[in-house]
């Protein structure tokens, strides 16, 4: 398979899943109990109050009525207007989004910072304690879910030793605990990714060659190995990223970041159907999106790559 027709295949599968991803959201919401007329009149409102907003909001209509109007308001780009803040769903996702892409990449940096060093100099050492430790931590890191480790370094770094805010959005400082929370088990992902990449070309002829010409283990190891096996650690580094932005959703309540994760998590307590709906489609697209970059890398990294 060429290139373009693997670009294309790509694609055409994005948009069907995008397609799969806001009809699944759409029925999902409405299956939860829960009304959003009860939440912002209060249960003891008037009959008649109810029913004025609930005409005045669309959601008297049929399901199917409200589907193709969510559908055809999808086609414009328009993804609608926020029950609960009356203002342009775009609007409040931009306003948000730069929030969470600046902690998703202070994440990524972090993780990889941490978990190349370790799966190199691991694969370089399989038999010293090192490695040893850095097996036995990163399957800690990957069992640690993000909604417990992130109380717990509130906890040690701000309430025990208080060394960093834990709210303080304009402080710099702020972003270091919910990126760690972040990056944990993504440097975990990474580091095993970088030792399985980089122990499959130690014994490479071209490093025999460098050897004898005089390079030093470190060169070796860190000149021409590592740049080798870096294709499926940027593969991976680019996927992690994109789950980033769906993983943010609980890091950001816990924090009080002001991004879309904390925009979704107060519009699903308040049933804000399309504010919902727009965020889930945001970090559907943005996941997609990513997908698409790291084919378009493993591609440009394998120009040799033709058939399939």
């Amino acid at each position: 398979m060429t290139r373009t027709n693997s670009l294309v295949r790509t694609a055409v599968q994005a948009f069907f899943t995008l397609v799969i991803v806001s009809i699944l959201v759409f029925f999902a919401l409405r299956a939860v109990p829960g009304d959003p007329v009860d939440l912002m009149l209060g249960e003891n409102a008037a009959p008649v109050q109810q029913s004025a907003l609930r005409h005045r909001l669309g959601l008297d209509k049929p399901l199917s009525e409200q589907w193709l109007e969510f559908a055809r308001r999808l086609a414009r780009a328009d993804l609608g207007e926020s029950l609960t803040q009356r203002r342009k769903v775009t609007e409040l996702i931009l306003e948000r989004l730069p929030n969470t892409l600046l902690l998703a990449l202070v994440a990524t940096l972090l993780a990889n910072l941490i978990g190349v060093p370790a799966g190199t100099w691991a694969a370089y050492r399989p038999r010293s304690a090192f490695a040893r430790a850095t097996f036995a931590l990163s399957t800690l890191f990957l069992a640690l879910p993000t909604f417990w480790l992130g109380p717990l370094l509130v906890i040690l770094f701000s309430l025990r030793w208080p060394w960093l805010p834990v709210s303080a959005f304009h402080e710099p400082a702020a972003i270091v605990l919910p990126a760690l929370t972040l990056a944990t088990g993504m440097a975990a992902v990474i580091c095993r990714t970088t030792f399985a990449a980089v122990s499959s070309c130690l014994g490479a002829p071209y490093l025999q060659s460098a050897r004898a010409k005089g390079a030093s283990e470190r060169r070796v190891l860190f000149f021409h190995a590592l740049p080798n096996a870096a294709t499926p650690v940027l593969m991976v580094s680019s996927l992690q990223f994109g789950g980033l932005l769906a993983g943010a959703v609980v890091t950001e309540a816990v924090f009080d970041w002001p991004g879309i994760g904390g925009l979704a998590f107060d519009a699903i307590s308040s049933r804000d159907y399309p504010t919902v709906q727009g965020v889930v489609l945001v970090i559907a697209a943005g996941y997609i999106l990513v997908n698409l970059a790291a084919e378009l890398v493993r591609l440009r990294l394998n120009p040799e790559e033709k058939t399939a």
